[in-house]
Protein backbone atom coordinates (compact mmCIF):
# COMPACT_ATOMS: atom_id res chain seq x y z
CA UNK A 1 0.00 0.00 0.00
CA UNK A 2 1.07 3.60 -0.25
CA UNK A 3 4.27 4.58 1.57
CA UNK A 4 5.00 0.95 2.34
CA UNK A 5 8.50 0.46 0.90
CA UNK A 6 8.65 -3.19 1.88
CA UNK A 7 6.15 -4.24 -0.81
CA UNK A 8 7.70 -2.36 -3.73
CA UNK A 9 11.27 -3.01 -2.59
CA UNK A 10 10.44 -6.71 -2.45
CA UNK A 11 9.41 -6.57 -6.11
CA UNK A 12 12.29 -4.33 -7.18
CA UNK A 13 15.12 -6.15 -5.41
CA UNK A 14 14.26 -9.82 -5.67
CA UNK A 15 11.22 -10.15 -7.95
CA UNK A 16 8.55 -12.81 -7.52
CA UNK A 17 8.65 -16.36 -8.87
CA UNK A 18 5.45 -16.72 -10.91
CA UNK A 19 3.96 -20.22 -10.53
CA UNK A 20 3.68 -22.19 -13.74
CA UNK A 21 -0.06 -22.57 -13.18
CA UNK A 22 -0.42 -18.81 -13.59
CA UNK A 23 1.24 -18.84 -16.98
CA UNK A 24 -1.80 -20.21 -18.73
CA UNK A 25 -3.80 -17.45 -20.40
CA UNK A 26 -7.45 -17.64 -19.47
CA UNK A 27 -8.50 -17.07 -23.08
CA UNK A 28 -11.34 -14.76 -22.07
CA UNK A 29 -12.26 -12.76 -25.17
CA UNK A 30 -11.99 -8.98 -25.06
CA UNK A 31 -12.97 -6.49 -27.70
CA UNK A 32 -11.42 -3.04 -27.80
CA UNK A 33 -14.66 -1.55 -29.06
CA UNK A 34 -16.96 -3.20 -26.55
CA UNK A 35 -16.90 -0.40 -23.97
CA UNK A 36 -18.09 2.13 -26.55
CA UNK A 37 -20.99 -0.17 -27.49
CA UNK A 38 -21.98 -0.72 -23.85
CA UNK A 39 -21.04 -4.42 -24.02
CA UNK A 40 -19.37 -6.13 -21.05
CA UNK A 41 -15.61 -5.79 -21.48
CA UNK A 42 -14.39 -8.19 -18.81
CA UNK A 43 -13.95 -11.93 -18.95
CA UNK A 44 -15.12 -12.76 -15.41
CA UNK A 45 -15.69 -9.72 -13.20
CA UNK A 46 -18.87 -7.74 -13.09
CA UNK A 47 -18.38 -3.98 -13.29
CA UNK A 48 -18.57 -3.34 -9.52
CA UNK A 49 -16.16 -6.19 -8.88
CA UNK A 50 -13.66 -4.75 -11.34
CA UNK A 51 -13.94 -1.38 -9.58
CA UNK A 52 -12.81 -3.11 -6.39
CA UNK A 53 -9.93 -4.90 -8.12
CA UNK A 54 -8.65 -1.71 -9.72
CA UNK A 55 -8.78 0.17 -6.43
CA UNK A 56 -7.28 -2.61 -4.31
CA UNK A 57 -4.40 -3.47 -6.62
CA UNK A 58 -3.59 0.23 -7.00
CA UNK A 59 -3.08 0.37 -3.23
CA UNK A 60 -1.08 -2.87 -3.04
CA UNK A 61 1.43 -1.71 -5.67
CA UNK A 62 0.98 2.06 -5.94
CA UNK A 63 2.40 4.32 -8.60
CA UNK A 64 5.54 6.14 -7.47
CA UNK A 65 8.80 7.57 -8.77
CA UNK A 66 9.92 4.07 -9.81
CA UNK A 67 7.03 3.55 -12.22
CA UNK A 68 3.30 2.83 -12.61
CA UNK A 69 1.32 0.91 -10.05
CA UNK A 70 -0.56 -2.34 -10.48
CA UNK A 71 -3.69 -0.75 -11.93
CA UNK A 72 -1.93 1.11 -14.74
CA UNK A 73 0.28 -1.94 -15.34
CA UNK A 74 -2.80 -3.98 -16.29
CA UNK A 75 -2.93 -6.25 -13.23
CA UNK A 76 -6.78 -6.09 -13.05
CA UNK A 77 -6.99 -7.42 -16.62
CA UNK A 78 -4.54 -10.21 -15.74
CA UNK A 79 -6.58 -11.31 -12.71
CA UNK A 80 -9.83 -11.08 -14.69
CA UNK A 81 -8.49 -13.35 -17.43
CA UNK A 82 -7.05 -15.86 -14.98
CA UNK A 83 -10.32 -16.17 -13.07
CA UNK A 84 -12.22 -16.75 -16.32
CA UNK A 85 -9.99 -19.70 -17.19
CA UNK A 86 -8.71 -23.00 -15.73
CA UNK A 87 -7.02 -21.28 -12.77
CA UNK A 88 -10.26 -19.58 -11.73
CA UNK A 89 -12.07 -22.92 -11.90
CA UNK A 90 -9.30 -24.67 -9.90
CA UNK A 91 -9.03 -27.30 -12.60
CA UNK A 92 -5.60 -28.39 -11.40
CA UNK A 93 -6.43 -28.34 -7.69
CA UNK A 94 -7.72 -31.19 -5.57
CA UNK A 95 -11.24 -29.99 -4.77
CA UNK A 96 -12.88 -33.01 -3.12
CA UNK A 97 -13.97 -33.01 0.51
CA UNK A 98 -13.72 -33.10 3.40
CA UNK A 99 -12.94 -29.43 4.06
CA UNK A 100 -11.61 -29.10 7.62
CA UNK A 101 -10.45 -25.75 8.94
CA UNK A 102 -6.88 -27.00 9.09
CA UNK A 103 -3.77 -24.98 9.88
CA UNK A 104 -1.62 -22.62 7.80
CA UNK A 105 1.00 -25.35 7.38
CA UNK A 106 -1.58 -27.65 5.76
CA UNK A 107 -2.14 -25.31 2.83
CA UNK A 108 -5.41 -24.48 1.15
CA UNK A 109 -8.40 -26.25 2.75
CA UNK A 110 -11.47 -24.42 1.41
CA UNK A 111 -14.14 -25.71 -0.95
CA UNK A 112 -14.10 -22.54 -3.07
CA UNK A 113 -12.34 -22.07 -6.39
CA UNK A 114 -10.31 -18.86 -6.87
CA UNK A 115 -13.12 -17.35 -8.93
CA UNK A 116 -15.64 -18.14 -6.20
CA UNK A 117 -13.33 -16.69 -3.54
CA UNK A 118 -13.09 -13.37 -5.36
CA UNK A 119 -16.83 -13.14 -5.95
CA UNK A 120 -17.77 -13.90 -2.35
CA UNK A 121 -14.98 -11.79 -0.85
CA UNK A 122 -15.63 -8.66 -2.92
CA UNK A 123 -19.34 -8.73 -2.05
CA UNK A 124 -18.49 -9.16 1.63
CA UNK A 125 -15.89 -6.39 1.61
CA UNK A 126 -18.21 -3.92 -0.06
CA UNK A 127 -20.91 -4.82 2.49
CA UNK A 128 -18.40 -4.18 5.29
CA UNK A 129 -17.37 -0.84 3.76
CA UNK A 130 -20.95 0.36 3.32
CA UNK A 131 -21.73 -0.48 6.94
CA UNK A 132 -18.63 1.30 8.25
CA UNK A 133 -18.06 4.10 5.73
CA UNK A 134 -21.37 4.31 3.78
CA UNK A 135 -19.39 3.66 0.57
CA UNK A 136 -18.20 0.68 -1.42
CA UNK A 137 -14.46 -0.01 -1.25
CA UNK A 138 -13.77 1.67 -4.59
CA UNK A 139 -15.44 4.88 -3.38
CA UNK A 140 -13.35 5.20 -0.21
CA UNK A 141 -10.46 7.59 0.34
CA UNK A 142 -7.07 5.96 -0.05
CA UNK A 143 -6.33 5.95 3.69
CA UNK A 144 -9.65 4.21 4.30
CA UNK A 145 -8.87 1.66 1.59
CA UNK A 146 -5.53 1.00 3.28
CA UNK A 147 -7.33 0.51 6.59
CA UNK A 148 -9.63 -2.07 5.03
CA UNK A 149 -6.77 -3.90 3.34
CA UNK A 150 -4.84 -4.06 6.62
CA UNK A 151 -7.97 -5.43 8.31
CA UNK A 152 -8.30 -8.09 5.60
CA UNK A 153 -4.66 -9.03 6.02
CA UNK A 154 -5.19 -9.38 9.76
CA UNK A 155 -8.29 -11.55 9.31
CA UNK A 156 -10.52 -8.90 10.88
CA UNK A 157 -13.22 -8.53 8.20
CA UNK A 158 -16.23 -10.86 8.36
CA UNK A 159 -16.61 -12.62 5.02
CA UNK A 160 -18.76 -15.47 6.30
CA UNK A 161 -17.04 -18.83 6.09
CA UNK A 162 -14.26 -17.35 3.94
CA UNK A 163 -11.34 -16.12 6.10
CA UNK A 164 -10.49 -12.57 5.04
CA UNK A 165 -6.78 -13.32 5.46
CA UNK A 166 -7.10 -16.10 2.86
CA UNK A 167 -8.59 -13.68 0.36
CA UNK A 168 -6.00 -11.00 1.07
CA UNK A 169 -3.15 -13.47 0.56
CA UNK A 170 -4.67 -14.65 -2.73
CA UNK A 171 -5.20 -11.08 -3.94
CA UNK A 172 -1.64 -10.08 -3.01
CA UNK A 173 -0.21 -13.19 -4.71
CA UNK A 174 -2.20 -12.61 -7.90
CA UNK A 175 -1.29 -8.91 -7.91
CA UNK A 176 2.42 -9.74 -7.81
CA UNK A 177 1.99 -12.38 -10.50
CA UNK A 178 0.13 -9.97 -12.78
CA UNK A 179 2.75 -7.28 -12.25
CA UNK A 180 5.65 -9.59 -13.19
CA UNK A 181 4.18 -12.19 -15.57
CA UNK A 182 4.78 -11.92 -19.30
CA UNK A 183 2.60 -9.16 -20.81
CA UNK A 184 1.06 -11.86 -23.02
CA UNK A 185 -1.22 -12.64 -20.08
CA UNK A 186 -2.72 -9.17 -19.72
CA UNK A 187 -0.61 -7.60 -16.96
CA UNK A 188 2.88 -6.08 -16.82
CA UNK A 189 1.68 -3.49 -19.36
CA UNK A 190 4.53 -1.69 -21.14
CA UNK A 191 6.86 -4.02 -19.23
CA UNK A 192 6.32 -2.01 -16.03
CA UNK A 193 7.23 -4.89 -13.71
CA UNK A 194 10.24 -6.02 -15.73
CA UNK A 195 11.60 -2.49 -15.97
CA UNK A 196 11.37 -2.26 -12.19
CA UNK A 197 13.43 -5.42 -11.58
CA UNK A 198 15.66 -5.11 -14.66
CA UNK A 199 14.48 -8.20 -16.54
CA UNK A 200 14.57 -7.69 -20.33
CA UNK A 201 12.22 -10.55 -21.19
CA UNK A 202 12.59 -13.99 -22.80
CA UNK A 203 14.98 -13.09 -25.61
CA UNK A 204 16.12 -15.93 -27.84
CA UNK A 205 19.83 -15.18 -27.62
CA UNK A 206 22.13 -13.60 -25.02
CA UNK A 207 25.40 -15.04 -26.37
CA UNK A 208 27.03 -11.68 -27.12
CA UNK A 209 26.25 -10.32 -23.66
CA UNK A 210 27.31 -13.33 -21.58
CA UNK A 211 30.79 -12.01 -20.79
CA UNK A 212 29.87 -8.34 -20.43
CA UNK A 213 29.56 -8.29 -16.67
CA UNK A 214 28.24 -5.17 -14.96
CA UNK A 215 27.21 -3.46 -18.20
CA UNK A 216 23.63 -2.25 -18.77
CA UNK A 217 21.59 -4.39 -21.15
CA UNK A 218 20.49 -1.97 -23.86
CA UNK A 219 18.24 -4.15 -26.00
CA UNK A 220 14.46 -3.49 -26.05
CA UNK A 221 12.19 -5.33 -23.66
CA UNK A 222 10.40 -8.20 -25.34
CA UNK A 223 7.38 -10.37 -24.51
CA UNK A 224 6.63 -13.91 -25.63
CA UNK A 225 4.47 -12.27 -28.29
CA UNK A 226 6.76 -9.43 -29.30
CA UNK A 227 7.86 -5.94 -28.35
CA UNK A 228 4.35 -4.40 -28.31
CA UNK A 229 2.30 -7.08 -26.49
CA UNK A 230 -0.78 -4.87 -26.20
CA UNK A 231 -1.22 -4.84 -29.97
CA UNK A 232 -0.75 -8.59 -30.18
CA UNK A 233 -3.37 -9.16 -27.47
CA UNK A 234 -5.83 -6.94 -29.31
CA UNK A 235 -5.39 -8.90 -32.52
CA UNK A 236 -5.65 -12.19 -30.62
CA UNK A 237 -8.83 -11.18 -28.82
CA UNK A 238 -7.12 -10.97 -25.43
CA UNK A 239 -7.12 -8.36 -22.69
CA UNK A 240 -6.21 -4.81 -23.56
Amino acid sequence: MNHDPARRDFLRLVGVAVPASMLLCACGGHDTGSAARGVRSTAYFESGEMDFIRAATARLIPEDALGPGADKAGVPAFIDLQLAGPYGRAERWYMQGPWPSGTDSQGYQLRYTPAQIYRQAIAGIDKHCRAKYQQSFAGLKTDQQDEVLHALEGGKVDLGDLPSKTFFNLLWQNTQEGFLADPAYGGNRDFAGWKLIGFPGPRYNYVREIGEYGKPYGQPYVSLIGRVPGEALTHAGGAA
